[in-house]
């Protein structure tokens, strides 16, 4: 990686990819599908490499670190290769990661059981937005501070967005790396020729791919009563939020703050509520139900599919066959009156368990997978790994850089899926929070119906830090 961030799926392909999930608890279980490594000599390339960089430091006595979560990161059945961090902690520190599995709805209480019966359970994946500051609140979680360097060179690029995410002065989500996959707009560059439509992607490559640009091909294309659909993807809604630059809850000084009646955010609510009232937004509109239709944009009926870009992240076979052989993607669209081109965030990030056996390990680890992105050519291996596993072409990827390059350089963290399930419940509802506006409920309605009992939940959440 030179500047910017550089590809980064591995991890969130494994968890959206996994086949059904055993028991909890179990260590390295064995799948019954085929398991990719890289080729001998490429490991012997990354060996060298990291072996001969002064940025890896140290040696392991406890070379084992135990791992809980819904996916694997060794290795698995999904067709995804050995990941090259991996490969950098085995090679340089000869490390290990033991794999106790659990499901994504249990994961918080099969953890929380695990520390009482002192498992020794290392580390949890924090990327999915509902680790901070829940884990360190809760005490589930522990700070790194004293396992990772953050004035070092390995980490110098995503330290501001390591500082973003203090709880009492200590850090306690480890991001490894800042990407702009977390929702893309993805479409079909047959559609929009067959309609003469412009390409977003080269309206995005002079500046004009906007809120205005997105709405006037909505305009064009949708005809329900012709089979022709506006915007289809579920959850959507806070992804084209983020082009604000405002979280619905963010975190300034060490304090989470309640960002919903800010200006910006009801400018994008009552867009939301236009795209409705004309039917551009598919779901529940004439026929089409409450089913999505992903594989409308490969058939032509569908423009736009609002989506984190773990959907194109299977075999070729399999994304094409949805979305079609000529399927592509582009940021989600500028907010004019922001004051930058802001897109939604996410964070490559792990916590460290309360009652771990092995931190340092995990610090080490940590290193390794900062390492593979900041090496030149543990880069190029990774890059090329992904298109033997994905095919994606240069094109695609080139893209999906740049949009990790905008979201490093002007990240957007939104805390609210972080606080509880309470909060999450409140601002994800279709009724009456942020999804509403798309739903056909006035954002006024909304925010005066939500707005105070968010609040309550923040209030309680900022006097921890005080009692803590």
């Amino acid at each position: 990686m030179k500047s910017y961030a550089r590809i980064g799926l591995s991890c969130l392909l494994a968890a959206m990819l996994m086949s059904p999930l055993m028991a909890c608890g179990s260590k390295e279980e064995e799948s019954s599908g085929p398991k990719k490594d890289m080729a001998t000599e490429t490991r012997e390339q990354l060996k060298e490499l990291a072996k001969s960089d002064e940025r890896l430091t140290g040696d392991l006595e406890n070379k084992t670190i135990k791992w809980m979560s819904d996916w694997d990161i060794n290795s698995d059945d999904t067709g995804k290769t050995t990941p090259i961090e991996l490969a950098v902690f085995q090679e340089r520190y000869g490390g290990k990661v033991e794999f106790h599995q659990t499901t994504y709805a249990n994961r918080y209480d099969d953890l929380a059981n695990a520390i009482n019966s002192d498992e020794g359970i290392d580390f949890f994946y924090g990327g999915n937005w509902d680790a901070f500051p829940k884990g360190a609140v809760r005490g589930m979680f522990v700070p790194y501070d004293d396992y990772i360097d953050l004035d070092s060179e390995l980490w110098a690029d995503v330290k501001d967005a390591n500082d973003a995410m203090m709880w009492n002065g200590k850090h306690y989500m480890a991001i490894v790396e800042v990407t702009g996959d977390n929702c893309a707009i993805i479409y079909n560059r047959k559609t929009m020729d067959e309609n003469g439509l412009d390409d977003p992607a080269e309206l995005f490559e002079k500046g004009k791919w906007d809120w205005d640009a997105f709405q006037d091909m909505l305009s064009s294309f949708v005809d329900t009563s012709n089979e022709h659909y506006g915007i289809d993807s579920w959850y959507f809604e806070s992804g084209l939020s983020a082009s604000t630059g405002v979280p619905y809850v963010g975190l300034e000084d060490g304090k989470l703050v309640n960002n919903l009646r800010n200006e910006a955010i009801e400018d994008y609510q009552n867009w939301m509520y236009d795209l409705w009232q004309s039917d551009y937004i598919a779901l529940g509109v004439g026929d089409y139900g409450w089913t999505s239709r992903d594989y409308y944009i490969g058939e032509g009926k569908l423009l736009f599919y609002p989506c984190g870009l773990w959907t194109l992240g299977s075999e070729k076979s399999q994304w094409s066959k949805t979305f079609g052989e000529d399927v592509f993607f582009v940021p989600v669209p500028q907010y004019d009156k922001a004051d930058a081109y802001y897109i939604p965030t996410n964070v490559n990030a792990y916590c460290f368990v309360k009652g771990g056996h092995n931190p340092e390990g995990v610090g080490k680890f940590m290193d390794c997978f900062r390492f593979s992105k900041v090496s030149e050519g543990a880069q190029q291996i990774s890059d090329q790994q992904f298109r033997d596993d994905y095919e994606w072409t240069d094109e695609m990827i080139d893209m999906k850089n740049k949009m990790n390059e905008m979201a490093l350089e002007h990240p957007v963290f939104d805390y609210y899926n972080g606080i509880s399930t309470d909060v999450t419940s409140v601002l994800d509802s279709s009724e009456h929070g942020v999804r509403a506006a798309s739903r056909g409920v006035p954002w006024t309605e909304s925010v005066n119906s939500i707005y105070d009992q968010i609040q309550n939940y923040i209030d309680e959440v900022n006097e921890t830090q005080t009692s803590n």
